[in-house]
């Protein structure tokens, strides 16, 4: 499977690289693109989601790594949840 990294800005402007085993994140998130965080959680939730639902579907057992992922933006994303007005920018994708 093709797999992917991306960079993301957080509200408070720390970086992240992220790990996608699929490239099925480009159908979810934009580089460029601002999103709130709601938005960018739920859009990262349902692409991690599929992505690793993939890995299931080839190889028997889903991919940790973009379940851990998915669990380290959530955690980090509730740092900002307070913020109602807290954007989450995708800076890039790094293939």
């Amino acid at each position: 499977m093709p797999e992917m990294t991306f960079t993301i800005r957080w509200p408070d402007g720390t970086r992240e690289h992220c790990y996608s085993p699929s490239l099925v994140i480009k159908d979810y998130l934009s580089p460029g693109a601002s999103y709130s965080l709601a938005d960018f959680l739920g859009r990262s939730r349902e692409a991690l989601t599929i992505a690793s639902d993939r890995v299931a579907a080839r190889y028997g057992f889903a991919c940790s790594r973009a379940l851990g992922q998915l669990a380290r933006l959530e955690a980090a994303g509730g740092t900002f949840s307070t913020h109602p007005d807290a954007r989450v920018v995708v800076e890039s994708f790094d293939a």
